[in-house]
């Protein structure tokens, strides 16, 4: 769900917030799926990473670039964690091969963007 926007925060308009957002979006999608006695384990544990993702890049944004550089790291951390989530749920076969591959593919684009982010921050600090 969208939500109407009037005015927007710097941070908003980054290709990388934007992209953990749907993600967030497909992880929530995603452990509906789960068995119920999950929901309060494995499914907890994949939303705080999915969240962590998008909170981190906007908590990093505009600030000192050794400090978004920071705030990247742990992107680069959640990113991984959603990786070894979603591969639990698909080993317990709560989820298909199909979203298991739509997840590692949403999870690869992630941590392209990240790693691309970071470089361009390096670049500037290296300036």
């Amino acid at each position: 769900m969208k939500s109407p926007q009037t005015n927007f925060f710097d941070f908003e308009s980054l290709d990388l917030y934007k992209k953990s957002l749907d993600y967030i979006d497909f992880v929530y999608d995603l452990i509906t799926l789960f068995p119920k006695d999950e929901r309060f384990e494995l499914s907890s544990q994949y939303k705080r990473a999915a969240i962590s993702i998008a909170l981190n890049v906007a908590e990093g944004y505009g600030e000192s670039i050794p400090l978004a550089i920071k705030y990247l790291k742990t992107v680069r951390g959640s990113v991984r964690e959603c990786l070894g989530c979603s591969t639990i749920a698909f080993r317990r076969n709560y989820i298909n091969e199909k979203k298991y591959n739509e997840s590692r593919a949403l999870l690869t684009e992630l941590s392209k963007m990240t790693a691309g982010y970071r470089k361009y921050l390096n670049n500037k600090l290296n300036k």
